[in-house]
């Protein structure tokens, strides 16, 4: 019998392929699809700790210093080592921006927000395993931009043709993730996540909630992101990690 690991990875394979095929216009410059040339440390991460009956918890898209380096998502590359326990080989990527290379494990800098998430389920949970039995953390979109100087494009700056076609082949794959994983609650990590799920998600019988985002360009996640996500969780009935 098929493996829910091996059908989480064929959706994802699909949706890279299809936005590896998608180009985009100025002011994007440079495209990385780290399901593509990272894939194998996010097909370990698929198959650890991809349970089912999980909430799942959605990001944006890949960061230029977590997922584009790791292939996980908000994948800081410290806190994927040394938490998640994940450490791969990456393929080649031909077209990199000199400022935004792809150093996969050796990435020096961190991913502040991988380090809030990850940081967060660690102290919370202290093992992956508790973490996972419960959540499931995949991103919308799994394309990074970039621009001439390296500054990061978030997919909401794309042209209004551009979104209309990436975000549908973006839906489907979290609509057949949601399906495939048999969860009842979606989590959008900032408003751009949750009404994407919104979208992608309508006519599922599934609860979709928010957390705050744990960029460092966000004020609250400055003054205490962990303390406010607990507080989200806990409001939409989530919470049991020990105390």
């Amino acid at each position: 019998m098929e493996t829910l690991a091996k059908r989480l990875v064929q959706i994802a394979d699909e949706l890279a392929g299809e936005a590896n095929r998608q180009t985009f216009n100025s002011p994007v410059e440079y495209v990385y699809n780290p399901l593509s040339y990272a894939r194998e440390p996010f097909v370990k991460y698929i198959e650890k700790y991809a349970f089912p009956g999980a909430a799942i918890w959605v990001g944006m898209n890949p960061g230029p210093f977590g997922m584009a380096q790791t292939g996980v998502p908000f994948g800081d590359a410290t806190m994927v080592r040394e938490f998640l326990n994940i450490d791969a080989a990456l393929e080649n990527l031909p077209c990199q921006h000199p400022k935004r290379p792809i150093q996969g494990f050796d990435c020096k800098r961190s991913e502040v927000s991988g380090t809030r998430l990850w940081g967060f389920a660690r102290d919370k949970y202290k093992t992956p395993d508790a973490f996972f039995s419960k959540f499931f953390v995949v991103n919308y979109c799994p394309l990074v931009f970039m621009g001439k100087t390296g500054k990061n494009i978030t997919p909401d700056k794309l042209t209004a043709a551009e979104k209309q076609v990436l975000f549908a082949a973006c839906d489907r794959g979290l609509r057949r993730t949601v399906a495939e994983m048999k969860s009842n609650t979606v989590v959008g990590v900032g408003a751009f996540a949750k009404s994407a799920c919104q979208r992608a998600l309508k006519g599922l019988d599934v609860s979709i909630g928010q957390l705050l985002h744990p960029s460092p360009a966000s004020p609250a996640a400055n003054r205490g992101w962990a303390a406010a996500a607990e507080k989200q969780l806990r409001n939409m009935g989530l919470w049991d990690a020990p105390e």
